[in-house]
C-alpha cells in the first residue's frame, strides 16, 4: 500500500470496485425473482485458476468487456449492465462514449437484449448524462458528494484537489485499514439510494406480462460513396409508405444538410 504510486486512482478504482460489487449482491436476487440470472465474469481460466472477463460481441467478432449482464433460462442476455465512477469530468466524454460504443454494438447482434443500464457515480456532465441517455441507456447517478459524504463516516477525507497528493495519501492509508465487511458496507451505502427505482425498472423490463409492440422503425440508407440518411417513423405502415416514394433523388439532395458552423443546442458546460 505505500508503495501506491497514485494513491487517489487507487481509491477511486476502489470505490467502482466495492460498488460494482454492491451491485451485483443486490441485483443478484431480483434476477432469480424473475427466472433469470447475473453474470458479471467468464468463464474461469484452467490455466490461472481465476475467472476471465465477462466478454460479449458485435457483428463482427470484436469483443466488448461488460460489467454485467442478466441472462434467461437459456442464457440470452437481457439487459446490460455498466457501472462506472469518475472524479474528474475531464474524462466524461471516453467513459461515457466507451458505454454508448459498446452497448450499442452489442445489442446489434444480441437481439434478446431489452435494455441497457448504467449505473454511474462520480462526477458526471451534464451533456455526458444527455449523449448515454440519448443511445436508449437508462442512467442512474449517484453525485461525488454521497460518495463523499459515505466516506468521511469512516474517517476518509475524499475531496483534495489533483495536486493534493498527502490528502489522497492519507485517505488511501485508512481505507486500506478497513476491514472487508466495513468495505462492502461502503458499497451497499453509495448504492442506497438508487436501489428502489433499480429494483422497479429491472422487474419491468424482466416481465414477460408487458405487451410487445412496435415502438419506431427506423430506416438507414447508405450510398456507394458512404452518405448516410436515417429515417424514423412511428408505425411499419409509415416507413412502408416512405419507401415507396423514396428515389436516388432525395438521397442525393443535401440541401438540408447542417454545415460545420451549425452546432447543435446544448448547455454549454465546463467538462474540465
Amino acid at each position: 500500500m505505500s508503495d501506491t504510486q497514485n494513491p487517489g486512482s487507487a481509491l477511486g478504482e476502489a470505490m467502482g470496485a466495492c460498488m460494482e460489487a454492491a451491485l451485483a449482491r443486490f441485483l443478484e436476487p431480483i434476477a432469480l425473482e424473475h427466472e433469470s440470472r447475473l453474470m458479471t465474469k467468464g468463464p474461469v481460466n484452467p490455466r490461472t485458476g481465476r475467472h476471465t472477463k465477462l466478454l460479449m460481441f458485435d457483428e463482427f467478432g470484436t469483443r466488448y468487456s461488460i460489467d454485467g449482464v442478466i441472462l434467461n433460462e437459456v442464457n440470452q442476455p437481457l439487459i446490460l449492465l455498466e457501472s462506472k465512477y469518475i472524479r474528474y469530468k475531464k474524462h466524461n466524454r471516453d467513459k461515457g462514449s466507451w458505454i454508448c460504443h459498446a452497448h450499442g454494438e452489442v445489442r446489434r447482434y444480441y437481439s434478446s437484449i431489452r435494455s441497457s443500464i448504467a449505473v454511474l457515480a462520480g462526477n458526471w456532465s451534464k451533456t455526458s448524462l444527455t449523449m448515454i441517455t440519448s443511445h436508449n441507456i437508462n442512467v442512474f447517478l449517484i453525485p461525488f458528494e454521497r460518495i463523499v459524504q459515505v466516506l468521511s463516516k469512516r474517517g476518509i477525507n475524499f475531496e483534495w484537489g489533483e495536486k493534493e497528493r498527502h490528502l489522497a495519501v492519507e485517505a488511501w492509508r485508512v481505507y486500506n485499514s478497513l476491514p472487508q465487511i466495513e468495505i462492502e458496507r461502503i458499497g451497499e451505502e453509495i448504492i442506497e439510494g438508487i436501489k428502489q427505482p433499480l429494483t422497479d425498472l429491472v422487474g419491468k423490463i424482466l416481465s414477460d406480462s408487458v405487451p410487445r409492440r412496435i415502438d419506431r422503425v427506423a430506416i438507414e440508407i447508405h450510398s456507394n460513396l458512404g452518405e448516410v440518411k436515417r429515417f424514423e417513423f412511428a408505425s411499419r405502415q409509415d416507413a412502408l409508405d416512405f419507401l415507396e416514394d423514396f428515389s436516388l433523388a432525395e438521397m442525393l439532395d443535401h440541401s438540408s444538410s447542417f454545415t460545420i458552423f451549425d452546432v447543435p443546442s446544448i448547455d454549454d458546460e465546463d467538462e474540465n
